[in-house]
C-alpha cells in the first residue's frame, strides 16, 4: 500500500457529554492519517448497499491501531466519504487488509 496508494485520512467520531442546554451531544474526532489504494467497483458489485459510483478503498491493517466501522468517515482530497461496508481479509486469524466501500 505505502508504495502505491495515496494519501487518505480515516475520521473516527467519538460522542462526548451531553448537553442538557443545547440538548446536543458533543463530538470529538480523531483522524489518523495512512495510505491506500482507490478503485471504482465493479458493476456486478452493485445491489441494495452498493451503488455504481461507490468506491472502494484497500488500506493495510498494520498501518491501523482502530479497526474501521460503518460509523467512520475517510477523507480524501478533501472530500468527506462516508463509509458503507467494511471487509476484514485475514490471514490466521490477523488482518492483513480491510476493503471499505465509500460514498460521497
Amino acid at each position: 500500500m505505502a508504495k502505491f496508494g495515496g494519501s487518505v485520512t480515516i475520521r473516527r467520531i467519538t460522542l462526548g457529554t451531553y448537553n442538557a442546554t443545547t440538548g446536543m451531544m458533543s463530538e470529538t474526532a480523531s483522524d489518523t492519517t495512512i495510505r491506500g489504494t482507490l478503485q471504482d467497483v465493479n458493476r456486478r458489485e452493485v445491489n441494495e448497499l452498493v451503488q455504481a459510483s461507490d468506491k472502494r478503498l484497500i488500506i493495510a491493517a498494520a498501518d491501523l491501531v482502530i479497526t474501521p466501522t460503518t460509523a467512520d468517515k475517510v477523507l480524501i482530497n478533501a472530500v468527506t466519504h462516508q463509509v458503507i461496508k467494511v471487509t476484514t481479509i485475514e490471514q490466521d486469524n490477523q488482518p492483513i487488509t480491510y476493503e471499505l466501500i465509500l460514498r460521497a
